[in-house]
């Protein structure tokens, strides 16, 4: 034994490692041959199970995903098509508005053209596009509304081009308390007993300040199926009341607006808020009279379960899909609400066209996997035929193998150094080529791998900079759009100063204001403050702004109009901000204000030469809190001299260095200060105060003023 010691320890290291690489060779090849011949057949059977399986779960798995993916599909499909047909319909409303305020411009100051051309039934035009028909109710003589009647000729000024400018319009008419129907084009074959005063279109509108569409109902003139957008002209003074209308037939609606883009595998339907089914492809009228009433079907009384669930949440306003049995074939339903008629969308898909690709694949792998079992079996008795073949030939090549190993064990060793010094001095591309199979191998593995994560770290870093050079650059232009929002100046108005300024405390803020123009020398006055700061707070501003702007413009009552902005800040916001807002109405000419006060800052009103100071308090909540918030309108008188104040909370929040706040003791002090000078400088020095109390703080919040000097 010492012997062998002694012999073991003489070898050269090359020798030690072709002894010890021989034996350890020779032993493996052994082993894995017998494991090999005794576990081969074990091993195919278990790939053929294995294939199967594998073939069952991919076609599971892909059935899954494409009817997920086709139900996310449908829902936006629905969603798109919502959005679409309800940018239709508030055209159309909007068109109604536009007629309604110009007949009740005519209304009230009736011009009667010199000699009227008007057009009976049995009268027929040369051109009928272009003309328009009047038919009196039983019993009503032209003699008697002859005054009115050429009130109406001077609407078709309006009327022809407001039809030209929407072919999806059928007609456009306008009715009267008098028992007058005015109709453009001009049309024949309306019954003689046809009274447009005793017509939903007509009752309706006329109960009401707001836009109404009807029910489904037959044309009287034989136009077939049709819904009518209506709106009383003004309010009823004890002249004349009208009713302006325009009709959409159901034929339209079904092919032009609600299905543009749902393809030939489907087809889309609506349903109103009371579960009825007001437009759908094949639905007609049959026999029915125009003076009979049309009923449609209604979802919420079907049979069907599922149906009737689905109906339901389209009368909710929900938006979803889900798996319908229709005409014994199963259907996908997905709905979408369309707010502006207060109805909702649905778009009907047949299941099979959305699962078909799955069973196709299905039986593809079926036949796939029955291919690959064959096929395997075959290999695995080619494959222990050649295992035997060269394990012979492996015990050859393992020795000359073993010799050259030991040749070249230690070429591994300086290819690792080369490649360590070439990384050390930067060359980051380097890589170090070994395939030796052992940690020799491994530990070039690892230097590439260094090399290209340091490599890949630099790249990150200058792409970090350039995503971060990128954002900033972005949020700078969306500080530009948010800016471009407010007033570019505040409006002269006689006897009044007005300045206005917006401080955000980041690139984007939540902080508006707005003039906004409700009649001659009246405006609107608006100063609010969505929660939050940042990119969220800006686009809730820009939503809450345009609200807030458009309702104030449709309704000059402070309370109200501000009450129906809550109401589409409601249903528009998806998420829990909400804004607090401060709305007044400027009337120049009798020097008063009307305001309400939504959970704002109340505005610091200095009246005369008095020192104290009156608060502008009124009941009311933040606006998009809940949507049937009731506001109180409160008046105040202006005299000359009177200054107020209106601002956001980031005025009297602003900090110092010492955590101390600005205050509204402060602010009360500058304004009593000032408050003899111009509006804009009393804002500018509480301006520069603020910037000079708060030093080096970063600004916490944004910062609004509006100031208002009565001359």
């Amino acid at each position: 034994m010492m012997g062998g010691r002694r012999a073991w320890h003489r070898m050269t290291v090359r020798a030690k490692i072709l002894a010890v690489f021989l034996s350890i060779s020779m032993a493996a090849l052994g082993i894995v041959g017998f494991a090999a011949f005794s576990t081969m057949g074990e091993m195919g059977s278990y790939a053929l199970e294995s294939s199967g399986q594998l073939g069952s779960r991919a076609v599971s798995d892909s059935t899954a995903a494409l009817e997920a993916n086709a139900e996310s599909s449908l829902v936006r499909l629905a969603t798109d098509q919502a959005e679409i047909s309800d940018v239709v319909f508030e055209q159309v409303g909007s068109e109604m508005e536009a007629l309604a305020g110009y007949a009740d411009a005519v209304r009230r100051r009736p011009v009667s053209p010199a000699a009227p051309r008007l057009y009976s039934q049995s009268e027929r035009p040369a051109d009928p596009e272009s003309a328009s028909v009047s038919i009196l109710a039983p019993g009503v003589a032209q003699s008697s509304v002859s005054g009115e009647l050429a009130a109406l000729s001077v609407m078709d000024d309006l009327i022809r081009p407001l039809r030209s400018s929407d072919p999806r319009l059928t007609q456009a008419y306008i009715g009267t308390g008098s028992g007058i129907l005015w109709v453009n084009p001009w049309v024949e074959g309306v019954p003689s007993s046809y009274d447009p005063r005793t017509r939903e279109w007509f009752v309706r509108a006329a109960g009401s300040d707001r836009l109404i569409w009807s029910d489904p109902y037959v044309d009287a003139g034989g136009k077939g199926l049709m819904v009518t957008c209506s709106r009383r002209v003004g309010a009823d003074d004890g002249g004349w009341t009208w009713v302006v209308g325009a009709d959409v037939t159901l034929e339209t609606i079904n092919t032009r607006i609600i299905a543009t883009q749902v393809s030939d595998r489907g087809y889309a339907f609506l349903l109103d808020s009371r579960g009825n089914v007001v437009s759908r492809p094949g639905i007609g009228a049959g026999d029915l009279r125009w003076d009979e009433s049309f009923t449609a079907e209604n979802l919420l009384d079907s049979d069907n379960a599922a149906l009737g669930a689905v109906a339901r949440a389209m009368v909710a306003g929900k938006s979803g899909t889900a798996r319908v049995a229709l005409g014994g074939e199963e259907k996908y339903v997905a709905y979408a609400p369309v707010p502006s008629v207060n109805w909702s969308l649905a778009v009907v898909m047949p299941v099979d066209e959305i699962v078909a690709p799955a069973e196709e694949t299905r039986a593809l792998i079926v036949a796939a996997t029955g291919e690959s079992g064959a096929h395997l079996n075959r290999e695995m008795d080619a494959a222990k035929s050649l295992f035997f073949a060269l394990f012979v030939a492996l015990f050859i090549a393992v020795t000359l193998l073993s010799v050259l190993f030991a040749r070249v064990v230690t070429r591994p060793v300086e290819d690792l150094r080369r490649g360590s010094e070439a990384i050390g001095a930067g060359d980051l591309d380097y890589r170090v080529e070994i395939a030796t199979g052992d940690e020799f191998e491994d530990l070039a593995h690892s230097f590439n791998r260094m090399a290209a994560d340091l490599k890949g770290h630099i790249d990150e870093l200058q792409r970090t900079t350039a995503e971060k050079e990128r954002f900033e650059k972005e949020l700078e232009i969306a500080k530009g759009i948010q800016q471009s929002f407010l007033p570019d100046r505040a409006p002269e108005i006689p006897g009044i100063e007005l300045a206005a300024k917006n401080v955000p405390a980041l690139e984007v803020g939540g902080d508006f204001y707005d003039f906004i123009p409700i009649a001659k020398d009246r405006w609107g006055l608006v100063i609010a403050d969505v929660s939050g700061k940042g990119v969220p707070a800006a686009l809730f501003m820009a939503l809450s702004r345009t609200l807030i702007r458009a309702s104030a413009m449709t309704d000059a009552d402070p309370a109200r109009s501000i009450e129906h902005a809550n109401r589409l800040i409601c249903e528009d916001s998806k998420t829990s901000m909400f804004v607090t807002l401060f709305y007044a109405v400027l009337d120049a000419r009798e020097m008063t204000l009307h305001y309400v006060n939504a959970g704002h800052n109340p505005p610091l009103l200095f009246q005369g030469a008095a020192t104290d100071v009156r608060l502008l308090r009124a009941e009311g909540i933040a606006l998009g809190v809940i949507d049937d918030a009731e506001l109180q309108s409160v008046r105040v008188d202006l005299a000359p001299g009177d200054v107020l104040v209106l601002y956001t909370d980031g005025v009297t929040e602003a900090i110092n260095d010492k955590d101390e706040e600005f205050g509204e003791e402060r602010l009360l002090r500058i304004i009593a200060e000032h408050r003899g000078r111009p509006a804009g400088e009393i804002q500018e020095r509480i301006l520069d105060a603020i910037a000079a109390f708060a030093g080096d703080c970063p600004q916490f919040d944004d910062i609004t003023l509006m100031v208002l000097r009565a001359l």
